[in-house]
């Protein structure tokens, strides 16, 4: 096997590339390579795992590691499928320095072993989102139709649109490519504003990549067949089967993929109206839950796309099929969850309008539904006026009376409208330095409590990141790097301080096969045999274990999360311990006291709960 990573140094402000090779054992990967040139050169860094290309599943995501324009510190983003054709390159990594005088594409092509040909081009960005489908689509097209003749395979293109030029939570698109045309499977590195940093630091608004290179990919299956054999006493193909059986479909809810799975067992654990139904009691959520989601939303969901059997996967060979499609509409949990039930929205119409809204402007999803629901609630609660957010109206925003049809395109009418006011900043509304600025801006000169109604993770002086949809403290814990799932999510009680130890425990699980190029939805066996394939591959294991950790670590040592500063937060935290013990019936006493400490005094409680996370996570992220 290889042992030197490739990467390809690009100056976008001169055009000049250059070859550098890193030694297997220095560095194994997109993530502790990739986090190593972020902070030591400032570089925009595109990358795969070494096992890209080969009969591992799931083994081609593509990752960006950069500073984040909204988080304000450096993050890991990631995108399904895109690196199987990234390994055509010959290359690991792509890492981008500098400026474009103008917005750019970048081409990247290298066929059969000759030099790459590295481009760029200027594009008029604003002239190209206003054809066809529009936005980061219009991108996506004409990059392909601009280079897509050059290259002797379908080859890949990364696109960004409108919000990376408008705000700072711009994403970066993509969707395999058939036949020299695009597919509707688009597959995004959302969390993070990635887009913005590279549009706006870097002026690239596009990257059009493929080859014919032919690595040395790990293709012996005989050989994965006797590493899961010994392990789980299975075949590869049949661990993997089982590991990605949620994504896939389960036979026990007769559902699958994130979507499906996940709303037909949340019940009175899904959020709605902006988090307004952490408040109410249980019946009222599980009633909700049952007649807006299981008898509508997932009903259509389940009739349209499953029963139908539209699904794909992301660009790669993969049993787990977890794109799961109505038409051209890509059916994600997060996304319509966010654009779904948070903002109002229970019918699978009016949620593809939004979600369409929100990819065209190239947005993502999870930070711009958020921050939808929360300007509708501030519309709602007359705290913000329709001429102030420049929009018409305000949204239908509680159940009481609620029509499930009719309300709910409403609201996805109104959000289409709000995402438009963000992009052509209306009113009162800018949001390029990102809403948590905004939010204190409006507190001091409007209403506290349009801060206080805003969920977010703070980080240094104006960072923010909009939590994973998951009612648990530890969406809100005081990490490096959150949004993503280098955190604990499951709903069971931990006490803060085991909490920030777990949280820092998965983040080091997730980096492990991160570092490798593998989708975490292959977790199930990935995060367990990665070692084990690096020390049989490369006799490594050991020093793999040894920089998984040191690189989780060196992440941590640039924490700088900042207590939660909205109150809704606190009520976040508060609630779901509240819920955890009245309706799951959890005896345990630390969970009690917890819960008597905040209704004795609320912002000690929170104080201290948040710092005792920070506490476990510290202990556990230490470097000798």
């Amino acid at each position: 096997m290889e042992n030197t990573l490739k990467v390809l140094f690009i100056d976008a402000g001169t055009g000049y590339y250059k070859m550098r090779r890193y030694q297997v054992g220095d560095f194994f990967g997109p993530i502790d390579l990739g986090y190593h040139l972020a902070a030591n050169q400032g570089t925009f860094n595109i990358g795969t795992g070494l096992l890209a290309g080969s009969i591992l599943p799931g083994s081609n995501r593509l990752f960006f590691v950069a500073y984040s324009a909204c988080w304000h510190g450096l993050y890991v983003s990631s995108m399904g499928g895109a690196g199987l054709v990234f390994d055509n390159l010959g290359l690991n990594m792509v890492a981008i320095r500098g400026r474009a005088p103008s917005a750019s594409i970048l081409y990247l092509n290298r066929s059969h072993g000759e030099e790459i040909e590295v481009e760029l081009s200027p594009v008029n960005t604003a002239q190209v989102w206003e054809k066809g489908r529009g936005g980061v689509f219009a991108m996506l097209e004409h990059a392909l139709e601009r280079y897509g003749g050059r290259f002797e395979r379908d080859p890949r293109v990364l696109a960004v649109g409108p919000a990376a030029e408008k705000t700072d939570m711009g994403a970066i698109a993509s969707a395999p490519c058939k036949g020299g045309k695009l597919t509707f499977v688009d597959t995004w590195a959302g969390r993070g504003g990635l887009g913005s940093q590279l549009l706006q630091e870097h002026g690239i608004a596009s990257v059009v990549y493929g080859g014919t290179v032919v690595g040395e990919d790990f293709r012996d299956r005989k050989v994965a067949d006797e590493w899961f054999q010994k392990r789980y006493q299975m075949t590869l193909a049949a661990k993997d089967i089982a590991a990605t059986a949620k994504y896939r479909f389960k036979e026990d809810v007769k559902t699958g993929g994130t979507f499906g799975v996940n709303y037909s067992s949340l019940k009175g654990r899904m959020m709605s109206f902006n988090y307004r139904s952490i408040y109410w009691d249980e019946a009222k959520r599980l009633d909700l839950h049952k007649r807006f989601v299981l008898d509508h939303y997932l009903k259509q969901f389940n009739e349209e796309t499953i029963a139908g059997k539209q699904q794909a996967t992301c660009g790669e060979p993969c049993v787990a099929v977890c794109k799961k499609m109505n038409k051209e509409y890509k059916k994600d949990y997060e996304p319509y969850q966010t654009m779904g039930p948070l903002s109002g929205i229970f019918d699978q119409r009016a949620a593809e309008k939004l979600n369409e809204r929100c990819a065209r402007y190239g947005f993502d999803a999870i930070s711009g539904g958020c921050t939808v629901s929360w300007l509708m609630e501030c519309l709602a609660e007359g705290w913000l006026t329709p001429a102030e957010l420049g929009v018409k109206g305000k949204p239908n925003f509680s159940p009481e009376g609620f029509s499930v049809e009719t309300d709910s395109m409403h609201n996805a009418e109104l959000g289409c409208e709000l995402l438009d006011s963000i992009i052509q900043k209306r009113g009162l509304l800018d949001l390029s330095q990102g809403p948590r600025k905004f939010a204190r801006a409006m507190s001091r000169s409007k209403d506290k409590r349009i801060h206080d109604s805003f969920v977010y993770n703070a980080n240094a002086r104006n960072g923010w990141m909009t939590p994973n949809q998951y009612w648990v403290p530890g969406v809100l814990a005081p990490m490096a790097m959150m949004g993503k799932y280098y955190m604990f999510y499951e709903g069971e009680f931990l006490p803060p301080r085991a909490l920030g130890a777990k949280c820092a425990e998965r983040m080091t699980k997730e980096i492990s096969f991160d570092n490798m190029g593998m989708c975490r939805f292959h977790r199930g066996w990935a995060e367990e045999m990665m070692p084990d394939i690096i020390g049989s591959l490369y006799g490594k294991k050991d020093e793999y274990v040894q920089r998984v950790s040191m690189t989780a670590t060196r992440i941590h040592s640039r924490n700088a999360a900042v207590y939660w500063e909205a109150e809704r937060n606190v009520d976040y935290v508060h609630t779901c311990l509240k819920r955890l013990r009245d309706v799951e019936g959890n005896k345990d006493a630390g969970l009690a006291r917890w819960i008597d400490r905040f209704e004795d005094d609320r912002k000690e409680a929170a104080l201290s709960y948040w710092y005792e996370m920070l506490r476990g996570a510290d202990e556990s992220l230490r470097e000798f």
